[in-house]
């Protein structure tokens, strides 16, 4: 794909997203809804490989029909109040079909089924986009329209989606999917506080881009696409390969870590709103992706794996990504558990 394609894919992502989170006409917030899914399907297929084709048309064929159900919803809407405003989804069907629509477009469960599929058709990059990036625009929606969403369904969604990510994680053996199963477990937790406190909602979401990008920059620099693949990363850089089991404890939610601090949050409030249930619930479901997580960590940096190579050095092609931005996520994703109170 020649740079300038990719300038314009990448600037109509960004567009469709800045014009979402920015609109308050469902029509608008639709466009770029749509320029999103368009921009993101060229990147998806452009391997030229069947499992890159068959990744973009579910990827396709899921997000055309959540956009249709999202139209379909403020139609309704529209129709019942008067109004095209987002804010004001007062209507009971229409937010219904909205919260089935957005949980489509993030991968909530049991809409959870195209997720690690896409991701495994695609690219590294790619899929760090779509885990990241793409989460930006159906997210603002959901901040914009929390007041009106049905609290027990978003809460039964997040119990659902933490404990499939976890449970389904336990079995798979490529980063890829094993990056969607986390992806799914964290939005999980995301869905649960959304009509609670949607504050925590932006921190644990902003919490999480940082956790997830850092991930996907060290399986890139460690061109790692598989449990076997990390086995030897130390012989590629030691520092990242530490850095790695790091990022992974975070994401498993571990105290000392940035990943602590919006679960603690959520828990806490949670428990706060007398859903100790719930709360006991999701700390449960954690449990279980905190077990692929040290998996992955234990295989790449607890043991050095002497059985693997016979080499200092694997047979690596000549790395050409930066490392500015994974030298500036790292700290972000790993060592923000003290500025609790000021985000907070």
């Amino acid at each position: 794909m020649s740079p300038t394609t990719t300038a314009i894919l990448i600037s109509s992502l960004a567009t469709g997203t800045i014009i979402t989170a920015s609109s308050y006409h469902w029509l608008m917030a639709w466009i770029g809804l749509e320029m999103n899914t368009l921009a993101i399907i060229p990147m998806i297929s452009k391997q030229h490989h069947p499992r890159a084709t068959e990744a973009a048309t579910k990827y396709f064929l899921t997000q055309a029909a959540a956009s249709a159900l999202i139209m379909f919803a403020s139609t309704v809407n529209a129709w019942q109040t008067g109004t095209w405003d987002i804010t004001n989804l007062a209507s009971h069907a229409s937010s219904t079909l909205f919260t089935m629509a957005i949980a489509m477009k993030l991968g909530l469960a049991p809409m959870h089924f195209w997720l690690p599929e896409v991701m495994q058709g695609s690219t590294t990059k790619t899929a760090m986009i779509i885990t990241t990036w793409q989460k930006l625009a159906p997210m603002a929606l959901i901040y914009q329209t929390s007041n009106n969403l049905s609290t027990t369904a978003l809460i039964t969604m997040g119990m659902i989606s933490a404990t499939l990510g976890g449970w389904a994680g336990l079995n798979q053996t490529q980063a890829r999917k094993i990056m969607a199963y986390s992806s799914i477990a964290h939005l999980g937790w995301m869905a649960t506080i959304t009509t609670i406190m949607p504050n925590i909602l932006l921190l644990n979401l902003l919490i999480y881009l940082l956790m997830t990008t850092s991930m996907f920059f060290t399986l890139i620099l460690l061109n790692s696409k598989n449990i076997k693949d990390m086995a030897t990363s130390w012989t590629t850089s030691p520092t990242i390969t530490t850095f790695t089991m790091l990022i992974l404890l975070s994401l498993g939610g571990l105290p000392p870590l940035t990943g602590f601090m919006p679960k603690w949050l959520i828990l806490e409030e949670l428990t706060t709103q007398s859903l100790t249930t719930t709360a006991a619930i999701m700390a449960i479901s954690s449990l279980l992706s905190l077990f692929f997580y040290l998996r992955l960590s234990y295989t790449s940096t607890i043991t050095l794996s002497p059985n693997t190579t016979t080499t200092k050095h694997k047979w690596r092609f000549k790395q050409t990504t930066s490392t500015l931005l994974l030298t500036l996520t790292l700290p972000m994703s790993t060592l923000m558990l003290p500025m609790t109170p000021m985000l907070y």
